[in-house]
């Protein structure tokens, strides 16, 4: 089969990159199309050696265009004609050159080539690569076909210096050869003069249009480091912020990598034509000569651009934690902690050459009492490309840790402007330099802001601080961000809070318990969209009863004791007690609930709707179950032997039913232990304080009282 109908058969990832390739006008596709049969029996590479038969070939494909063009007037196919008229008009700049077209055909057969021999691989390969060409959004994939473009344009001006350089040693060759012969006859010289005029014009004109195309390569990388810089990056930094208080944002640094390599070495590669220009024009210049004007201009731009790539290449991959910490960005003085960095333009040459340095803050802000730290631990570490599952360039630094100066107070010209311990913000900074084939830049990555403390119980109102700074702000380097914090809309407040589910115990919260949550802190509202939480009301240092330390002390207790129960969804928990009751009186005798306390910290409880003897529905409740009580028997084994004592009358379950109509055993069965009765490992726990007698409200002296009907 032909190469180009095989081209046509290939699966949409393929024929997308085809599509890439003819994205230009030096061979445009509708030609490679119609004249495609004709095109591949020809012998391009010795066109491209020899004039004469390149001159052949010219005129030929000249005269099939005409012949394409007389068929479209037949069939009145307006726009073809006038593309087809188009393109014949436009290769006419080969006419003095027609070997520069052959090899110009030539790259593109060899590309296509490639294509074909990338589509050949194993059929699984073929299948991977599809599925990931499909799970890429539209925005990626147009920046994928802009990446693939620069790339081909860079070796089309590959070919085209190639050809500059040819050009000028034919006429150097050909002018030097004139001074050696040292014609006399004036009539000779005055026509071989004319001639090199003719040589040094095309020369000129050669000259000028590729600048002209170094300037377009130019124009294109400025606008992909611009959607890198102002978009790809920006968005990425963002999903990490989000993903540091956890969301399940990813977080993958490896396509980022890719593109800012990409346009990093073209860049690179554009340098190395500037300085081909500089050796050309070092052997050949003349007045008016454009190389001699433009180069200098072009090479400052090229300059500038690799620079402002570069210095946003240095990123945090892997923001501060300590091993046992809360969350990352929490870090304690004299408690050792990992931070990995990583710089996004991976040029292997460059591997352990670069040193990166990490320190704290260079200046304090004006801050009343602002506290400042030294770094301490291996501080200096090469960037490599072992470290790395993925081969990235990065600096793992895993044994570092803070000590606090012990003179501080702020910096130069202290405001009036006082921040709790847990409210001041600090970044980490990490300094390299970069050095590539003669070109050097000072780089610098910072941390997100880490909240530095001194032990242990100040761990919770510094995560809130965590939260609060990375759900709302974007300002990485905002320090004085609590000395005047805004308050959080309602959407994005819910969204974090249950982040904080998902990320402990892979389940987030639902509408009706952020609904729930709503209510409790704004009252009923017929839509909290425009409702918003104030920093003091989440979390407030020195106030025992803020709105975290209440949720925090849920979200400890289903980390620690009640994980699977609820990631399987037994759990209602934020469930309001007015709620829950007109929940369960519509429910069979035995229906229960499980919710959160409102007004103990870290407690769990549950209600049940029993008939009274008037057949009215009646809501009970026991008091809240907490860490004392989870940590000596499991929350279901619990559910399992609640039991209450009628007066005289045998002990029963009133736990018959899990909300909405879920028999009990059916529900929790596999969490039971495989002991029971007096065999069970928590008998005494069960003798001592699930027993319930109701008429008395007593279990005997030695236990807490669980009160059927008295609600928390």
């Amino acid at each position: 089969m032909a190469q180009w109908e095989r081209l046509r058969q290939l699966p949409a990832v393929y024929t997308q990159q085809l599509h890439e390739l003819y994205d230009r006008d030096a061979l445009p596709m509708d030609v490679r199309h119609y004249l495609s049969a004709w095109i591949e029996k020809q012998d391009w590479k010795r066109a491209a050696r020899d004039h004469n038969w390149a001159v052949v070939l010219f005129q030929v494909l000249l005269e099939h265009l005409d012949i394409q063009h007389s068929r479209f007037v037949q069939e009145e196919s307006f726009l073809m004609q006038h593309n087809i008229r188009r393109y014949k008009q436009n290769f006419q700049r080969y006419l003095d050159e027609p070997w520069v077209l052959a090899n110009t055909i030539l790259w593109f057969l060899q590309k296509e080539k490639e294509i074909l021999d990338k589509a050949d691989l194993p059929e699984q390969v073929q299948f991977l690569c599809i599925e990931q060409q499909s799970m890429e959004t539209s925005s990626q994939h147009d920046l994928e076909r802009k990446m693939a473009g620069l790339r081909n344009d860079m070796q089309c001006m590959e070919h085209t210096m190639l050809c500059l350089e040819e050009q000028q040693d034919e006429f150097d060759f050909k002018y030097q050869t004139y001074k050696m012969e040292a014609v006399v006859d004036e009539a000779v010289k005055r026509e071989r003069i004319k001639s090199f005029q003719t040589l040094i014009n095309k020369l000129n004109e050669c000259r000028k249009s590729t600048l002209c195309d170094l300037n377009k390569l130019l124009d294109r990388s400025e606008d992909l480091i611009f959607i890198l810089l102002t978009k790809e990056l920006t968005e990425w930094q963002r999903r990490q912020q989000k993903a540091c208080i956890g969301a399940p944002d990813s977080v993958c640094l490896n396509q980022l990598e890719s593109w800012f390599t990409c346009v990093a070495g073209c860049l690179f590669q554009l340098r190395e034509f500037l300085n081909k220009l500089d050796e050309l024009e070092g052997k050949l210049s003349y007045e008016g000569d454009p190389v001699k004007a433009q180069k200098p201009a072009l090479r400052r731009r090229n300059d500038k651009l690799l620079k402002d790539l570069l210095k946003s290449s240095a990123v945090v991959e892997t923001q501060p934690s300590m091993p046992q910490g809360k969350g990352p960005l929490v870090l304690r003085t004299n408690v050792q902690f990992s931070v990995k960095t990583r710089l996004l333009v991976k040029f292997p040459e460059l591997n352990h050459s670069m040193k990166v340095n990490v320190s704290m803050d260079r200046e304090a802000p004006q801050i009343k009492g602002y506290r400042r730290f030294n770094v301490l631990g291996t501080k200096t570490k090469a960037l490599n490309m072992t470290e790395s599952q993925s081969g990235g360039m990065v600096a793992d630094f895993r044994h570092l840790t803070l000590k606090e100066q012990k003179s501080g107070g702020g910096g130069k010209g202290v405001s009036d402007i006082s921040l709790s311990v847990t409210e001041e913000l600090h970044i980490i900074y990490f300094d390299t330099v970069f050095e590539y084939k003669g070109f050097s830049v000072e780089l610098q990555a910072s941390s997100l802001p880490v909240v530095i403390i001194s032990n242990s119980s100040q761990q919770q109102s510094a995560w809130a601080t965590v939260l609060w700074f990375n759900m709302l702000s974007q300002n990485t380097k905002d320090v004085k961000y609590f000395a005047n914090a805004p308050a959080a809309p309602w959407p994005q407040f819910g969204e974090m809070l249950s982040w904080q589910f998902l990320s402990a115990t892979k389940r987030g919260l639902n509408d009706a318990q952020l609904e729930m949550i709503a209510h409790r802190l704004f009252g009923k509202q017929m839509n909290y969209d425009n409702c918003k939480v104030a920093w003091p009301k989440f979390s407030k240092e020195n106030t025992p009863d803020t709105f975290w330390v209440w949720f925090d002390g849920i979200l400890v207790m289903v980390k620690t004791y009640l994980e699977d129960l609820w990631r399987d969804g037994l759990i209602m928990g934020f469930v309001s007690k007015g709620k829950e009751k007109s929940l369960l009186k519509k429910k069979q005798r035995g229906t229960f609930l499980l919710r959160f306390s409102e007004s103990v910290i870290g407690g769990i409880t549950f209600s049940w709707v029993e008939i009274t003897m008037t057949g009215e529905p009646d809501v009970k409740t026991v008091q809240p179950f907490t860490k004392t009580d989870l940590s000596q028997i499991p929350f279901h084994e619990i559910i399992r032997n609640f039991q209450i004592f009628e007066t005289d009358n045998v002990p029963e379950s009133p736990l018959l039913y899990l909300y909405p109509n879920t028999p009990r055993d059916e529900a929790f069965a596999k969490y039971y232990s495989e002991m029971s009765g007096d065999n069970s490992p928590y008998i005494k726990y069960i003798k001592t304080k699930l027993v319930f007698v109701s008429k008395e409200s007593k279990r005997g002296s030695s236990s807490t009282e669980f009160t059927p009907g008295l609600s928390p």
